[in-house]
């Protein structure tokens, strides 16, 4: 069947994981107890307090137990909703003051553009927040691509390793799961969304990305386009 829609990845897809991991990272880490103790007043700070209590157990009033924990999620790579919330916060501050800008690579910008141009409905599904998507997008290297996507799904909706968290966002897109194409670097996550009837495609931008041989490979958007006639 035609593929009328496209859901994908970030990292490692529309995105370098080095970004992510040698800009974002690190710049919420060394910002973070600040931030937080700098808005403690503020009910959205408040909140992921209360779901990082929640989640580790931490007495909610222990600020400093609260921002260890944090930092520690963060060193460990967790995908952890309340810590990704919290980064999304602080990145909008990094990307307003113009301390960097969202990576996205050249081929991803070119055909999400004219997948668009096309009539093609483009979707994002990352661990990171939707308010932390929209900040790489919106202040990417190739200016505000928002207004490219339909919708965005972060960890609310389920890990990206369950099949039915992709179930739940057919059910949202409001398309057959065959008509929609999910853009990954991860096959579990590929396994995932399989198992709830989308097509997929591997996405191997870096030689050390172990391929599989049970969906197509492609190493840039343009052979994405090639592999499943996106013209």
């Amino acid at each position: 069947m035609t593929i009328k829609a496209i859901l994908t990845d970030i990292e490692g897809t529309t995105s370098s994981i080095s970004f992510v991991h040698e800009v974002l990272f690190p710049y919420a880490a060394s910002r973070l107890e600040a931030f937080v103790r700098e808005h403690l007043s503020d009910d959205e700070v408040q909140a992921q307090l209360t779901a990082v209590s929640v989640e580790s157990g931490i007495d909610v009033r222990d600020v400093d137990a609260l921002c260890r924990q944090l930092l520690d999620w963060i060193r460990e790579d967790k995908k952890i909703t309340p810590l990704k919330a919290l980064q999304g916060m602080i990145w909008k501050h990094g990307y307003a003051q113009g301390d960097f800008t969202g990576h996205v690579y050249q081929d991803a910008a070119d055909n999400l553009k004219s997948w668009h141009e096309q009539g093609l409905k483009l979707y994002v599904y990352s661990s990171g927040s939707v308010a932390a998507q929209k900040l790489i997008f919106g202040y990417s290297d190739f200016g505000d691509l928002t207004p490219l996507f339909s919708d965005y799904f972060d960890t609310k909706i389920g890990g990206k390793k369950e099949a039915a968290s992709y179930a739940g966002i057919v059910e949202k897109i409001g398309l057959p799961a065959e008509e929609i194409l999910f853009l990954s670097d991860v096959p579990d996550e590929l396994d995932a969304a399989a198992a709830s009837g989308l097509k997929v495609c591997h996405l191997v931008r870096v030689d050390e990305v172990t391929k599989q041989d049970r969906y197509p490979v492609a190493a840039t958007f343009d052979e994405v386009r090639a592999t499943f006639a996106l013209v």
